[in-house]
């Protein structure tokens, strides 16, 4: 297939966590187009395993959708600069008050690559080191455990719906299957 030529890009908003642009591009068959992309630093996620083999996750709110959703731990970079591990750590101390010397990454993830450049590096650690939550002055979680095979369920049955814990769960469980 042949390649986009990227030709300008125009920022319509700089916002608190991504910035929406307009993108022209030349397309194969000559045109231009304009395309919508918010851009985004990243993120990181990680599947914390606790001492009985259960998987912690919090359960939020989410504005965008007015609903609370299960999700891992997960947070956006400080910066495009910063480390994707170092994030995932951050996030597992901040969100669920523990933290982890043995941070292994599990897979990537392009949450909505056709409008935006926001990548997921998700992590999981088997071994988890008691210490303190730290939340957001606006964040509220509440804490939940369960098994794999509890989260395959419900992903299977529309419980789970947000793509990162999907995509991590799905990856942990094949790579304990191994």
């Amino acid at each position: 297939m042949e390649k986009f030529k990227f030709l300008s890009k125009k920022l319509e908003h700089s916002g608190r966590i991504l910035d929406f642009y307009t993108y022209d591009l030349e397309v194969p068959n000559g045109n231009i187009a304009h395309w919508d992309v918010l851009e985004h630093k990243g993120a990181a996620a990680i599947i914390p395993v606790d001492e009985e083999g259960k998987i912690i996750l919090v359960r939020q709110y989410r504005g965008a959708i007015d609903d609370l959703l299960l999700e891992i731990p997960a947070g956006g970079r400080d910066s495009t600069e910063e480390d994707f591990a170092i994030c995932a750590a951050r996030e597992l101390e901040e969100e669920i008050g523990y933290r982890s010397d043995t941070i292994c990454h599990l897979v990537d993830y392009h949450s909505a690559a056709a409008y935006t450049s926001e990548k997921i590096a998700i992590y999981y650690t088997e071994s988890l080191i008691p210490s303190k939550q730290n939340l957001d002055e606006n964040e509220f979680v509440q804490i939940e455990r369960y098994t794999l095979e509890e989260l395959v369920s419900m992903i299977a049955h529309g419980e789970i719906t947000d793509g990162k814990t999907i995509a991590g769960i799905m990856a942990y469980k094949v790579l304990k299957n191994k």
